[in-house]
């Protein structure tokens, strides 16, 4: 089952993860996306949660990513990380919009 949240900031993000957590989901099994990388990065690993990798995202696609924008990079993390297409495309602009975008799967 995968879950996506959308928060404005890490302090919502933490409850977010927190709530997660409370519900069965282990932090290896949260992912948390942000249109910078930087901040994206820095909020993982405060919050401790998963980085999208080669098992989720699949070796093709990983390095199709190296040579794609930030933009086809997240959407293509986002469905390795279990949304779909159109709800992937959904999430993005949300992230242009500077929101952080959550997704839980076991």
């Amino acid at each position: 089952m995968t879950i996506k949240k959308t928060v404005e900031n890490v302090v919502q993000a933490k409850e977010a993860v927190e709530k997660l957590v409370a519900d069965g989901y282990a932090h290896d099994d949260i992912y948390i996306f942000a249109h910078d990388e930087k901040r994206g990065e820095d909020i993982t690993e405060g919050l401790d949660t998963e980085k999208v990798g080669i098992t989720e995202e699949g070796v093709l696609n990983k390095l199709k990513n190296l040579f794609s924008s930030r933009g086809d990079e997240l959407r293509s993390q986002m469905q390795g990380a279990g949304l779909t297409e159109s709800e992937a495309d959904t999430a993005e602009a949300e992230l242009d919009e500077g929101k952080l975008v959550i997704i839980a799967k076991k």
